[in-house]
């Protein structure tokens, strides 16, 4: 069958899109795989399926480009928002979005009927090694430890998934080397997303990420939200404060408090129809 799809970005970190409200579609993972390919798919991080929730407006089921699901994505969230709102589906600027790591609130910034930014509450930042989960015992805040392969200085933070993160210069990491040896040590027996960071000026971070199930990525909203955690739980930003944290595909704003707030744009790159 055909089956209409949205291409959008939030941060260069890119998904195909699916309105499954109506009618569902049975192998996600299975369609997540083959679409996901840059050279014989259409091309992304990985699908987003949009669906029916009975206790928010909608539900964000998310796959990776290797077919497995996430609990949840930061910049996928804000583009499921700007899809509904756009569409006319949800007609407030205010919503809240179901995903497999709880119920999320957003607010849309819309200029003249289009959604150009969205700022969600990721909920609270959870150094419990239990939430990631880390093979730890106690909280993991720059603690040298055996992993990768190597001795490591590293942050583990959960965000309704789990982040290793590493304050390091990014740009001297070879992490299509080093970034599978972290997702898949031993460590972390659910894989784990890596964070490579440095502090750039003051409350202003830059990263690149590896993420699980997809390798390399231009962006992450969980894991720039980990990043800004895990700097202020070492004493390197403020919390309560506007955060920068600048990727690959862009910035986003993130501010650390009892709960973990993230900003940032919703773009719609293209529409289509492909055979599932």
């Amino acid at each position: 069958m055909r089956r209409k799809f949205v291409k959008m970005h939030g941060a260069g970190n890119d998904y195909i899109y699916f309105d499954c409200l109506q009618e569902d579609i049975a192998d996600k993972g299975g369609v997540a795989l083959r679409l996901s390919d840059r050279h014989k798919g259409i091309g992304g991080d990985g699908a987003v399926f949009i669906c029916p929730s009975k206790v928010a407006d909608a539900r964000m089921r998310m796959f990776n480009a290797d077919g497995s699901e996430g609990n949840m994505c930061g910049n996928a969230i804000r583009c499921v928002a700007k899809y509904l709102y756009d569409s006319g589906i949800v007609s407030k600027e205010e919503m809240r979005i179901e995903t497999k790591s709880g119920i999320k609130s957003l607010h849309c910034c819309a200029e003249e009927g289009k959604v150009r930014s969205v700022r969600v509450d990721m909920g609270p930042a959870s150094f419990d090694p239990a939430a990631l989960p880390v093979l730890l015992e106690g909280e993991v805040i720059g603690r040298t430890v055996s992993v990768a392969g190597g001795q490591y200085a590293i942050t583990c933070v959960s965000m309704g998934n789990p982040h290793c993160v590493l304050f390091t210069d990014p740009d001297s990491v070879d992490i299509e080397k080093v970034g599978p040896k972290f997702e898949c040590d031993p460590l972390f027996p659910e894989r784990v997303n890596t964070e490579f960071v440095s502090v750039i000026g003051k409350n202003a971070l830059k990263m690149r990420v590896w993420e699980r199930g997809s390798g390399e990525t231009l962006a992450c909203g969980t894991g720039a939200c980990a990043a800004a955690a895990a700097a202020c739980a070492r004493g390197l930003c403020e919390r309560g404060e506007d955060i920068t944290v600048q990727l690959r595909g862009g910035t986003l704003v993130i501010r650390v408090g009892e709960t973990v707030s993230m900003t940032g744009e919703a773009v719609l790159v293209f529409t289509g129809e492909v055979e599932i």
